[in-house]
């Protein structure tokens, strides 16, 4: 998918026309009427509740949630005290429902299991997180991650290279015009913001360039920067990954075992070998050309090298990876083998995967349901776009590794995702794609399957263009007009996009229209949901945008928020619509 550039922005309100406020839409109204107390003018605690529980699906809603919601809508609406005595006007009812924070789409805290191991979540995962802008000649620094940390942001992909004098360790793009930034500089931001957002671990993943002393210097600088908050493994060979719930307000270092110094000048034919061969856990633009007189590339988790002398600081810097990075030998379906003492973490580049879920797609899915598959974006997508990471999901990657600075549909699902599960970063993934069935079968992302589930959506309206762009068309004599964009993302049979009729709107645009989506793999699927502005003599102007995760839905009336291009939630920009899910019988 290529790059999606930012979407300029032009709507008119023209004063000839007005702001006008729309009442409820008549299902409101109706809905209202059946729970309302003494002739339909009143909604009290008791009919709140019920209405909370039967319509809105919060089965454990209680008198205590009923009243607290009457008694933050009559605040914000008479402006004063508590009105305990009293219930909601239809127009009372009508704000709550319509009220982004009081009426969320999702929950907003985590409710998944968190005690599985790592491998059995989906995880909120970047890619060169310390890049500004474009692979090529941005800056490296400390804002993007800060930022991406700040939206959930659970790995944070760092390469490291030598200095100049190769005295000091910087984060940079290698063998590009990418502006370095120090690693301290780096650790001490991670350590400030990791858990501002979730306090779930943070993974470091670190894509190493660096010689057996700066090795040693790294190590020095994680354990003086994040002190307790670093996990230490407990041991070399790591034989199941510990639980989010274990690693809560914990550092974890990802990254292959350190390279071996050889002191045997026999092996250097090996050495030349090794040199040729891609490792599948870089990506990078170029490759250091190292002097062959010193050293070679001898990977830590390969067996045949263990007799070789160990450097002084390696010892240490391997003691800190928790999550080792494998460089299994072979070609793509034995590095994919499943081992039963031992655990890895596997990068494949876009291209690799894509080759990967073509052949050997169930070995993939096996895979990850004991170890931990990274994909990470082909080197030619150099102006940072992004691929599906559906793509990943539906075959149990765990890390879907994106460029965060980018945006465009691709982010749009990532940020989707992991709106889920209370926003914390890690996603568990559905039992499908971690059961082994007969004959040793697992989930085949290509195989038919039957509906499973109707999810219905009704659009009602939504508003808050007026307050965020400004008036730039021409005629001054129409109001402008929207149309919403709904459908599906997932599994290739889920897909589908659907749009509402053109609707004029001064503030408030009422579209009323319901659609239904048949789902085959509704544990993996997005909703999706776009507004544009009509532009008869150009493209349509974008209006924002929202994508969640449809097995996290709250059924019943709810308000969603749009979002920008680049996921920047909109303060006032929102829709009401109405969930309702259909069971399927199979």
């Amino acid at each position: 998918m290529g790059y999606m550039g930012d979407y300029s922005m032009c709507i008119c309100f023209p004063k000839k026309f007005g702001v006008t406020e729309v009442g409820p839409p008549a299902d409101v109204k109706d809905v209202f009427m059946a729970y309302a107390a003494g002739g339909g003018s009143c909604l009290m605690v008791e009919q709140l509740r019920r209405f909370l529980v039967e319509v809105q699906g919060d089965v454990e809603a209680s008198m205590e949630d009923a009243e607290r919601v009457v008694q933050e809508v009559l605040r914000r609406r008479r402006n004063s005290g508590k009105f305990t005595k009293f219930g909601l006007s239809l127009e009372d009812f009508h704000f709550y429902l319509y009220s982004v924070d009081l009426n969320p789409p999702l929950l907003n805290q985590v409710h998944q299991d968190m005690t599985a191991p790592l491998s059995h979540y989906f995880i909120y995962t970047g890619h060169n997180s310390y890049l500004t802008g474009n692979q090529i000649s941005s800056d490296c620094s400390d804002v993007p991650i800060i930022k991406a940390l700040k939206r959930g942001l659970r790995v944070v992909e760092l390469d490291i290279w030598p200095n100049s004098t190769k005295d000091d360790v910087l984060v940079l793009h290698g063998w590009t015009l990418t502006t370095p930034v120090e690693l301290i500089k780096c650790l001490r931001f991670i350590k400030e913001h990791a858990f501002s957002a979730s306090p779930y671990p943070v993974i470091i993943a670190f894509e190493d360039h660096l010689t057996q002393d700066l090795q040693a210097k790294v190590a020095q600088m994680v354990m003086q920067t994040f002190g307790n908050m670093l996990f230490y493994p407990e041991s070399d060979c790591v034989k199941e990954f510990p639980s989010p719930e274990e690693l809560k307000h914990r550092i974890v270092i990802s990254t292959k075992p350190p390279k071996e110094y050889l002191e045997d000048k026999s092996l250097s034919n090996n050495r030349s070998n090794s040199q040729k061969d891609k490792d599948s856990d870089e990506d990078t633009w170029g490759r250091i050309v190292t002097d062959t007189s010193e050293q070679s590339q001898c990977d830590g988790d390969n067996e045949a090298c263990d007799w070789l002398l160990q450097p002084s600081g390696a010892p240490a810097y391997k003691s800190l990876i928790s999550i080792p990075a494998g460089k299994p030998k072979g070609k793509l379906r034995e590095k994919l083998k499943v081992e039963n003492d031992r655990v890895i973490r596997l990068s494949l580049g876009e291209l690799k995967f894509e080759k990967a879920i073509a052949y050997h797609g169930k070995e993939v899915v096996r895979f990850t349901q004991r170890n931990i598959l990274r994909v990470y974006p082909k080197a030619t997508r150099v102006n940072s776009s992004n691929y599906n990471p559906l793509i990943g999901w539906m075959h149990g990657v765990q890390m879907v590794a994106l460029n965060m600075q980018g945006y465009g549909k691709p982010l749009w699902l990532m940020h989707g995702m992991f709106r889920s599960n209370g926003g914390c970063g890690y996603v568990k993934k559905p039992d499908f794609l971690m059961n082994v069935g007969p004959n040793d079968q697992v989930f085949d992302a290509k195989a038919k399957l039957p509906v499973k589930k109707i999810l219905k959506v009704k659009v009602y309206m939504g508003d808050g263009w007026h307050l965020h762009f400004k008036q730039r068309h021409l005629n001054l004599w129409s109001p402008p007009e929207f149309y919403t964009r709904i459908g599906m993302a997932g599994v290739p049979a889920d897909k589908i996009m659907k749009k509402t009729k053109k609707r004029k709107g001064n503030g408030t645009t009422v579209w009323d229209e319901e659609f239904t989506f048949q789902l085959t793999v509704p544990e993996i699927a997005l909703l999706r949901v776009e507004v544009h502005e009509y532009n008869v003599s150009d493209k349509d102007y974008f209006a924002g945008q929202s994508c969640l995760q449809v097995s996290e839905l709250r059924p019943g009336f709810r308000t969603v928020p749009l979002f920008s291009s680049k996921g920047e939630q909109y303060t006032s920009l929102r829709l009401l619509l109405r969930f309702e899910f259909v069971e399927v019988d199979i």
